[in-house]
């Protein structure tokens, strides 16, 4: 049975608090990247989570067929995909959407929700050589070079555009470790009832039994939209990054730029992928073992759309994203005529207090609990995160209250109703 249709409200955006660990515990070892891992299946499992409701747990295509619905796109040949309302939460149809597979570089928007409340932009930090080990052989990097100076706006950039698993490990040092960021995403997935989801490494690449779902992916997406500067990231399409200090004029040092550009084709563009109208995020990611994969939202005529898509078996140029825009496109024809066959789930708390994200009865279906989840709000900084940064004792301070705030604010998880998704994917031209 599809899941019931939710009330869409007006109001503007309210900054979602979600939870995760507060632990205080001794950073962890690094992770080693070395380990091969193996391959994902051929075929879908026959039974599969059946999370957001019971058709998402069948293999195969599910969609309400009905008059005036149009046809799904025929040549489509992805592995996993499902294409869901981001604001209702509201499923439109799916592929074996609970298959768990590698999810690559996707499963930085995990990373990126998990991380980012914890450190002010303004903040700087020196990099230290521990702090890029464990980056695995041939990952894709932004050209963070050690002993060099770095703000926390300039790693995120890196996360976002460029993919940079050096930024990530950057990040999760100042985190506390690589140990323990591995153990704060699962504790965020878990909350946020993405069980499909195992974590190994933070920046997604490859590793024996890392595994997520286009399911999860797109939950991922959806909680981590709801933070500003998580859009803001994932909608920049060009930046510069700081290099290397040069000799400059009257022997003073410069700290020369250079630009990066988001490796997101729909949001970038390529010769073979105009950019996507209304285009506004969030994550691209390929590996060997995962393929190509890509969580996308896009906006068009005051409707938000999430697509995510799972190695296409179809190994043309750009395929991911050319069957990511398919599914776009077919969303917005089906607006208002297909019905859900299932719902992306308000995280753990909120479900467990029987409303979903809009304050109706909630239609999730609990996965099996895992252990390791925690119940302590994601601001809480990390201690002793100015330890090796340029950050005032103040900006501390504030990070703190912050905190405090976040934890009296319990398990407030409120889905806004109309994202304010950044201006200039709005004014881009269509393609």
């Amino acid at each position: 049975m599809p899941a019931p249709k939710k009330t869409v409200g007006r109001s503007l955006l309210v900054a979602s608090v979600t939870l995760l660990s507060a632990s205080l515990a001794a950073p962890a070892a690094l992770a080693s990247s070395a380990a091969p891992a193996t391959s994902p299946p051929a075929t879908p499992p026959a039974r599969m989570s059946q999370v957001g409701g019971a058709r998402l747990g069948q293999p195969g295509t599910q969609v309400n067929t009905a008059a005036g619905v149009p046809a799904l796109p025929k040549d489509l040949t992805a592995r996993s995909w499902i294409v869901s309302d981001a604001e209702t939460g509201d499923v439109l149809a799916a592929h074996n959407p609970h298959w768990r597979l590698p999810p690559a570089s996707t499963l930085k928007m995990l990373f990126a929700d998990t991380v980012l409340p914890r450190f002010p932009r303004s903040m700087e930090h020196r990099v230290v050589p521990l702090d890029l080990s464990g980056v695995g052989a041939g990952s894709s990097l932004v050209g963070i070079k050690e002993n060099e100076t770095y703000t926390v706006h300039d790693l995120w950039l890196g996360v976002f555009l460029r993919s940079g698993n050096d930024a990530v490990h950057v990040l999760s040092s100042m985190n506390g470790g690589v140990g323990r960021t591995v153990r704060d995403m699962q504790a965020h997935a878990d909350q946020l009832q993405a069980l499909d989801t195992h974590v190994i490494s933070p920046d997604g690449y490859d590793a024996n039994g890392q595994v997520s779902s286009a399911y999860d992916l797109s939950l991922f997406a959806r909680s981590g939209l709801q933070k500003k500067d998580f859009r803001e990231y994932c909608a920049t399409v060009r930046a510069q990054f700081p290099g290397g200090v040069q000799p400059g004029g009257k022997g003073k040092p410069v700290r020369k730029t250079f630009e990066i550009q988001n490796t997101n084709r729909l949001l970038s563009g390529d010769a073979d992928v105009p950019v996507y109208q209304g285009i506004a995020g969030v994550k691209n990611g390929n590996t060997t073992n995962a393929g190509a994969t890509f969580t996308g939202v896009a906006e068009r005529g005051g409707k938000v759309l999430l697509v995510t898509v799972m190695n296409p078996e179809k190994h043309e140029h750009n395929e991911v994203y050319k069957e990511a825009a398919k599914l776009l496109d077919w969303g917005f024809r089906a607006d208002g005529k297909a019905e859900p066959v299932g719902e992306l789930v308000a995280p753990r708390n909120v479900a467990e207090s029987g409303t979903g994200p809009s304050g109706s009865p909630s239609a999730s279906t609990p996965g099996p609990e895992r252990t390791g989840g925690t119940g302590v709000a994601d601001a809480t900084p990390v201690a002793g995160a100015a330890a090796g940064s340029g950050s005032s004792g103040a900006g501390i301070a504030l990070g703190i209250a912050g905190g405090l705030l976040a934890l009296l604010g319990g398990a407030a998880f409120l889905v806004n109703r109309r994202w304010p998704l950044p201006d200039l994917m709005r004014r881009r031209p269509r393609p």
